[in-house]
């Protein structure tokens, strides 16, 4: 018996220490991309775009979804809107280089906050804001707590109700006190290195992945221990958190467009996209066959458009749409088992 537990504690500092330096690593090769901005007693980490000469829309704010970070909205939509807008993208708290912060960022409505808080101080007064899956519930709740700061919502493949079942049993594992950091700094990191390229695909399937997205995008990043645990509580978190809040979604009033796909294994459209939709007067749906959870990066274009229409310009989105579909009729990467 000694003997077995022995071996077992070798086993565990082992592997905490290889922890610790694939971090390292991970951390070496995707070093922060912007600025840290104080949001009052911690700092988050944002890329900000200043708004240029010839500008000819609003500020835009883009949000990121879980087990991202900023980079995941700003290698897509940078290069399409740069020059057009002052831009926002943001680490959420305790994701890629941001700070958590106190127990208020454990929920969307305190991350809505923390993001108000980083663009009044790029002075930023009002966005259109865009949210990318759980980034969609954070953009809900910011326009519910700051509707005069937000011009206009564009949601991509939103989580923003609650829906009939559970998580993945490593989010509940790994937000329980000892178990949860222990598994955090032992067994996560290894795990999910061997499952980041086939995770990835079933996320933009039926779609193809980019060739380069893991090295663009760095999701690696979720995998140390204390981002993995941030995001863990974040997903855990999120089903009662909107079975409380979205009954309140009637309250916003602003410019608003929904996109999301058919093909979207991740979320249920039918339960969020159309529930947004239904609940925010004058909310456009825009479906898109054959697409699955990655409209940010797989119609890019449309949701351009979509910041154009909230942003006040005459567009044809059911139009945009078309050309969408018609880009993806061919396309059938399936999700790798």
């Amino acid at each position: 018996m000694l003997i077995t537990l022995t071996l077992i504690a070798l086993l565990v500092a082992g592997l905490v220490v290889w922890t610790k330096l694939k971090t390292r690593e991970i951390e070496a090769r995707y070093p922060p991309a912007g600025e840290m901005i104080d949001v009052g007693g911690y700092k988050l980490h944002a890329v900000h775009v200043p708004r240029p000469a010839g500008a000819d829309l609003p500020a835009l704010v883009f949000i990121h979804g879980a087990s991202g970070n900023l980079l995941d909205q700003s290698v897509p939509f940078r290069p399409k809107l740069e020059g057009r807008a002052e831009m926002l993208f943001i680490d959420r708290p305790g994701h890629g280089w941001s700070e958590r912060g106190g127990a208020a960022n454990a929920t969307p409505d305190g991350q809505a906050n923390a993001i108000a808080a980083a663009m009044k101080a790029k002075g930023i007064t009002s966005a259109v804001i865009i949210g990318h899956s759980f980034g969609g519930a954070i953009a809900a709740s910011f326009a519910l707590a700051h509707p005069e700061m937000t011009s206009g919502l564009v949601f991509l493949a939103p989580a923003t109700h609650s829906w009939p079942g559970g998580i993945a049993w490593y989010y509940d594992l790994t937000r329980l006190p000892v178990i949860g950091p222990l598994f955090a700094n032992t067994l996560a990191l290894p795990a999910g290195l061997t499952r980041l390229e086939s995770g990835s695909a079933c996320v933009f399937a039926p779609n193809p992945k980019p060739d380069d997205y893991i090295t663009s995008t760095a999701p690696a990043l979720v995998l140390r221990p204390g981002a993995f645990r941030n995001n863990a509580v974040d997903v855990a978190n999120l089903k009662p958190y909107l079975s409380r809040v979205a009954p309140r979604y009637s309250e916003i009033r602003t410019p608003t467009v929904i996109i999301t796909g058919d093909s979207d294994s991740v979320v249920l459209a039918h339960i969020h996209s159309e529930g947004l939709a239904r609940d925010i007067e004058g909310a456009e749906l825009i479906w898109i066959r054959n697409l699955g959870h990655k409209p940010d990066h797989v119609t890019t274009d449309l949701a351009v458009r979509a910041i154009e229409k909230v942003a006040g310009y005459d567009v044809d989105l059911e139009t945009a749409a078309e050309m969408a579909e018609a880009s993806l009729a061919a396309d059938d990467a399936g999700c790798p088992s």
